[in-house]
């Protein structure tokens, strides 16, 4: 099977993978959905967006294979889209999966989204639907910094800092749930499904014997009349959405979107030959000037130092019309390399290019001579280089991404405004072959000349089998290491969409100086 085949046949199966997830809880939940007069998430979504514009959706593999595959994008939907040319975080619950009820994966998707908002300043908009933490998983969800109260902090934050929150609730807000219309800025209801109560009926009754139903507890009328918890009412769901698209028009064209400071050309290259060029086998060496002459404006690019450490790629060029520096991976780190990383990421840094890396490495070198070489002093240069890197940065796993080469290349540690992988990506400590003979070996060196050829071969194939599944892009995505997988095809467009979201905002100006390390 050629190469291409072999790659059509990953973007089937996250194709397919996909669809699975746009399900939700499935055709009978999804019905009794619809019955109760309410629309499924994704398309409340799309009422909400401009027509024909495009939506960003995050991470909507997240909890794939986890819970027997019943908690469907985590139970979540989080994007970015535009509503009246305003770029605004969604964050929108899936009431036919476990009743919108917040699993850990949930709580984690939520805080990323909420992080990608405050990093950008969008406005929040939050349907909610949400029936607050799943009790069964509440040790996963509750009590920690970073479960479910987070949330609740982040948000706060956001709207004192002048970050719009508002929320639209289209069915019952429960316990925690509550909170999330309760600490918006602004609230709409819908009459007769949206609720709003700390303690629902079953819990009011165990708590102070009181009978009462979820209406008058906590129902839209209610809460307009007497409690104030809600500012509008809606007697439909279509009339909610077209109340926050109100809502938002009224925040100004200072939240517009940016335009590029020149104009967009698309590549001359065709970007869907990128399944052709890149080999899904990682062993396999391609040149990585044919990936980014089809990601980048008209295929061209201006490369810095080409003729020195060649085995990382630094280029000037444009994406969508936005200037952009690009570290690119064509083979192992050396010092070389490594010191010419930091050289153009200080460069961009001074000029406030933002930064583009793009994995695809097995690490930095090893051996005596690259000790000798000082790898480990000029691979520690490149990192902190991408640390302390003031422009944003953005990360794209085109192949492996394996060791410290994550992190000299701006893994998920080093908080790049967005991470997407390829279907192809693996990511891990090393390979699964590598991990193998350093496990095994370690395990005869402990043996002392007494190892069992069987329980080596026992030790190789467990270890095999173990970095094989946690390296794949599906086992990562699902627990939200990187931002979603997307087609190679896609990627020009989706960094495009990510980079305009940081292309106006203001720069750390202080001066730095550019060190030739």
């Amino acid at each position: 099977m050629d190469g291409a085949v072999r790659f059509d046949a990953l973007i089937e199966t996250l194709r397919d993978r996909q669809r699975t997830m746009l399900a939700g809880g499935g055709a009978a939940l999804v019905q009794r959905h619809r019955a109760r007069g309410k629309i499924a998430v994704r398309d409340r979504i799309d009422l909400l967006l401009d027509a024909g514009s495009p939506f960003l959706e995050l991470s909507p593999l997240a909890a794939y294979g986890l819970y027997n595959n019943e908690l469907p994008s985590a139970g979540i939907v989080t994007g970015i889209g535009l509503v009246h040319d305003t770029p605004c975080m969604l964050i929108a619950s899936d009431a036919t999966v476990k009743g919108g009820s917040f699993f850990a994966e949930t709580v984690r998707k939520h805080l990323r989204a909420q992080e990608i908002a405050e990093q950008h300043r969008l406005p929040c908009i939050y349907l909610v639907d949400c029936g607050g933490a799943f009790l069964p998983e509440q040790d996963r969800v509750f009590p920690d910094r970073d479960h479910f109260g987070g949330t609740f902090y982040n948000q706060c934050r956001m709207s004192a800092a002048g970050i719009p929150q508002i929320s639209a609730v289209f069915g019952g807000c429960t316990a925690g749930g509550a909170y999330i219309p309760a600490l918006s800025d602004q609230v709409v209801m819908v009459r007769g499904t949206g609720r709003i109560h700390l303690g629902g009926p079953p819990i009011v009754k165990a708590a102070i014997n009181e009978i009462v139903d979820g209406e008058t507890l906590g129902g839209a009328d209610m809460h307009a009349t007497v409690s104030g918890v809600t500012d509008h009412v809606a007697d439909t769901e279509i009339e909610a959405i077209g109340r926050l698209r109100t809502i938002v028009l009224g925040f100004g064209a200072l939240r517009r979107a940016a335009q590029p400071p020149f104009a967009p050309v698309p590549p001359t290259e065709d970007p869907e030959q990128l399944t052709s060029l890149v080999p899904v086998d990682l062993k396999k060496p391609y040149d990585v000037h044919a990936v980014l002459s089809r990601i980048v404006d008209d295929s061209s690019f201006q490369e810095f130092k080409p003729a020195y450490g060649s085995s990382l790629v630094t280029v000037f060029a444009r994406i969508h019309g936005f200037p952009v520096g690009i570290l690119a991976n064509n083979g192992v780190l050396f010092s070389e390399s490594a010191l010419k990383g930091a050289h153009f990421i200080e460069l961009c840094d001074q000029r406030h290019i933002p930064l583009l890396f793009l994995q695809n490495i097995t690490g930095f070198m090893v051996g005596t001579e690259a000790e000798r070489a000082g790898i480990a002093k000029h691979s520690a240069k490149l990192v902190y280089a991408v640390s302390n890197a003031r422009v944003p940065k953005y990360t794209v796993l085109i192949g492996g991404s394996y060791g410290a080469g994550n992190y000299g290349m701006c893994g998920r540690g080093f908080r790049p405004r967005f991470l997407f992988s390829w279907p192809n990506s693996r990511i891990a400590t090393m390979s699964p072959e590598v991990a193998a003979t350093v496990v095994t070996e370690l395990r005869r060196q402990s043996l002392k000349g007494a190892a069992d050829d069987d329980v080596i071969a026992e030790l190789d194939r467990r270890t095999r089998e173990q970095f094989e599944e946690q390296s794949n892009p599906y086992y990562a995505t699902a627990r939200l290491w990187d931002d979603g997988i997307i087609e190679p095809a896609q990627t020009r467009d989706v960094l495009g969409l990510c980079l305009a979201l940081s292309a106006d905002e203001a720069r750390d100006t202080a001066p730095r100086p550019v060190y030739r390390m």
